[in-house]
């Protein structure tokens, strides 16, 4: 059976980078066990873009009702009561912009999950289902101003131009980094990062 360490915050926050890092210490822990951690990243839940077109929701892609949130409770139902079986997990690959399906696999070596994502405890029907099966929660805090820097880099990074990651940032990204602030319970614990 699987504990569950989860790292919130919004995108360009550090999330993974941080999922990373405890995933690496707790490995160093859980290695006389002969065990490991893993990072579940809630990402792999984004709906395909063809669900999206179909919704009128594309533009919105990020947006808390542009995940399979249903999906993401199942699977970290099946996370918390696996025995001896692999659970297979959903990764989002962000240069093709689409979720891979199976494409990590967490086995019963892995004592502690790291789950990341945005909207782990945001106080909304379904996800609460999501924060109501987490262990230990951290929320990373980071300025909007700082948040608005790095998504405009990160989409300067995937090829548009600065006008395109401008207005991405803005019209989406920074919308929904206001919400994870706004709409979140509480975390047991609060990192702030500046950087």
């Amino acid at each position: 059976k699987g504990s569950f360490v989860s790292i919130m915050g919004s995108s360009g926050s550090g999330k993974s980078t941080l999922a990373s890092s405890l995933v690496a210490l707790l490995d160093k822990r859980l290695a006389a066990r002969e065990e490991s951690a893993v990072v579940v990243p809630m990402d792999g839940f984004h709906l395909d873009n063809d669900v999206l077109d179909s919704h009128g929701s594309r533009a919105v892609k990020g947006s808390p009702h542009t995940f399979d949130v249903a999906g993401f409770v199942s699977l970290l139902s099946r996370l918390s009561a696996r025995s001896e079986q692999s659970v297979y997990v959903p990764v989002f690959d962000r240069t093709a912009d689409l979720s891979r399906n199976a494409a990590q696999e967490v086995t019963v070596r892995h004592s502690i999950a790291v789950v990341e994502g945005n909207y782990l405890l945001l106080d909304r029907p379904l996800w609460r289902e999501v924060a109501a099966q987490l262990g230990c929660s951290v929320m990373l805090e980071v300025p909007i101003s700082t948040l608005e820097t790095r998504l405009i880099q990160r989409w300067l990074d995937h090829g548009h131009t600065q006008e395109e990651a401008r207005d991405r940032a803005l019209s989406n990204d920074i919308p929904n980094a206001q919400l994870v602030l706004k709409e979140s319970i509480a975390a047991d614990l609060y990192y702030e990062s500046v950087r």
